[in-house]
């Protein structure tokens, strides 16, 4: 193997590696099976959940909640999720990280809301 060779292997062998497109995490309330999830670059918030399902050999439905009001696509940035670890807490925080703003979202009327922005 030449020096050349060796070298572009090393560069690959430590590129950062492509964070992924979204972020996923269960609501601190733990009663509540919903999981929420977060594309990362635009801050756009979703959550899903299972649902019981009647009948003979139901396995069950997933439930899920699209973004409404404040929870859709924001300003172009590097967001996150993050649980209060409240116990009987449904929402979690969606958080700018590049900015430090941040906002809470949950369920409500079958859609997730997010309040405004803060800092």
């Amino acid at each position: 193997m030449g020096l050349a060779s060796m070298s572009l292997t090393l560069v690959g062998a430590f590129s950062p590696v492509r964070a992924a497109n979204y972020e996923f995490l269960a609501a601190p309330d733990i009663a509540l099976n919903r999981v929420y999830r977060l594309d990362r670059a635009s801050g756009e918030v979703g959550a899903c959940q299972y649902g019981l399902s009647e009948g003979e050999g139901a396995v069950g439905v997933t439930l899920c909640y699209p973004p409404g009001q404040g929870a859709g696509s924001q300003a172009s940035s590097e967001y996150s999720l993050i649980a209060s670890h409240h116990e009987k807490e449904g929402g979690v925080f969606r958080v700018d990280l590049r900015t430090g703003m941040m906002s809470i979202c949950y369920v409500l009327n079958e859609v997730v809301v997010c309040t405004a922005q803060a800092k």
